[in-house]
């Protein structure tokens, strides 16, 4: 679809490539005129003004098995949320800061990282090892030791973040790294970090009763000492797994630290987990509440309410509809006769006559008749109105 578009009775006429940060409701609505405003993610300060020499380490090789049945077909950094996948908001914000080395710790479908990456990040300097064992984040970073031969940043990709990396050119030298922690009330859920007068770390406590400390880690490090990272990886495989049998990168960090290294934490402005459904859908709340909310001048509206708080993409058709609080509807999707709240409906998918809450609609899927909380992987299909009530489709 391209050019102008003629307004017709009912239609919201719209152009393309281009957002409104809110939206016209109903067709009796006038126009809704807005300056341009840009669509992005939660993204890192942009420090760049040479090619960084530092390389990230990226670790994604698990299954995903809190977003199943999402990550049986797609791995979970490819997972989208307010239109985007997991993994690109990191990568954009790698680049961003002049990182384009990356070690990707694959293993879960890993042939669709592989490719996604090719195809969407060809500027990246990419290297691939396969963790065959899931025993862990130690584990799994030091499969990354052959290539990580200089300054580090280590993040995770069921994470979303807003940081200032640059504090990673102007640290003291006396630092050996930097881990990025924020204040939270449920310091249970959360590994804590402990620190002393200057803000350097001098201990981590996993999931604590007692509030020992606020100050959760969210998994975003910078490592300038990588011999001693090492070294403190292997120390830590070598004295055995943890009581979830799982070795902990963290406590190769309190090696470091053992060892005499200082380092300190930073602060975190925005941080959200996306580890779980409720996380995604919490995540993507977040993300269309803010600048990546709006409708795309591409999308096609009629007789439907919009929330403020949605996203509605170029190529989406919504009809007598209500589309709530917390919706992401991606480029090509139908909605016809439906109400949706706290939902992502991902590109090409069907939804008529249905009320959906707290769901996720895979790609190129369909519902009809359907009433309450829903995860349907791609190319699969509910039909709550036929003899058969639901109906599997092959991708």
């Amino acid at each position: 679809m391209s050019g102008t578009r003629r307004r017709r009775r009912g239609y919201a006429a719209v152009t393309p490539g281009r957002y409104l940060p809110r939206i016209a409701a109903t067709p009796q609505s006038p126009p809704v005129r807005a300056p341009p405003s840009r669509v992005s993610g939660p993204r890192a300060t942009d420090t760049r003004t040479t090619k960084s020499r530092m390389k990230a380490i990226i670790p994604l090789a698990g299954k995903g098995t809190r977003l199943r049945p999402h990550t049986h077909l797609t791995p979970k950094p490819l997972l989208r949320v307010a239109g985007k996948p997991l993994l690109d908001f990191i990568l954009d914000d790698l680049l961003a800061a002049g990182v384009d080395q990356m070690i990707f710790v694959v293993g879960h479908l890993q042939n669709a990282v592989r490719a996604h990456v090719a195809e969407r990040y060809p500027q990246v300097t990419a290297r691939y090892v396969v963790q065959e064992v899931q025993d862990g984040t130690a584990g799994a970073v030091g499969l990354a030791e052959p290539w990580a031969d200089d300054e580090l940043l280590i993040l995770f990709a069921d994470t979303l973040f807003k940081v200032d990396l640059g504090i990673t050119r102007t640290l003291d030298r006396s630092r050996a790294g930097v881990i990025w922690a924020k204040e939270v009330e449920d310091y249970q859920r959360y590994g804590v970090i402990l620190t002393d007068g200057a803000g350097d770390m001098t201990r981590i406590v996993e999931k604590p009763r007692e509030p020992v400390s606020r100050l959760a880690n969210i998994g975003l490090y910078y490592i300038r000492d990588h011999e001693l990272l090492f070294e403190g990886i292997r120390r830590t495989l070598g004295d055995g797994p943890g009581p979830s049998g799982e070795f902990y990168l963290t406590d190769a960090f309190q090696y470091m630290v053992d060892a005499g290294a200082r380092i300190v934490t930073a602060p975190v402005e925005m941080w959200l987990d996306a580890g779980n459904v409720d996380a995604l859908l919490e995540a993507n709340r977040r993300l269309v509440s803010g600048t990546r909310g709006g409708v795309a001048r591409g999308a096609l509206l009629r007789e439907s309410v919009v929330s403020p708080c949605a996203r509605v993409e170029d190529g989406a058709c919504v009809t007598g509809s209500r589309i709530g609080d917390n919706v992401t509807v991606e480029a090509g999707a139908r909605v016809t006769g439906s109400e949706l709240r706290d939902t992502i409906v991902g590109a090409d998918a069907t939804v008529e006559d249905s009320r959906l809450w707290k769901s996720i609609v895979g790609r190129s899927a369909a519902v009809r008749g359907f009433e309450g909380a829903l995860g349907l992987v791609d190319h699969s299909k509910v039909d709550a109105r036929s003899p058969n009530g639901r109906e599997r489709i092959d991708p």
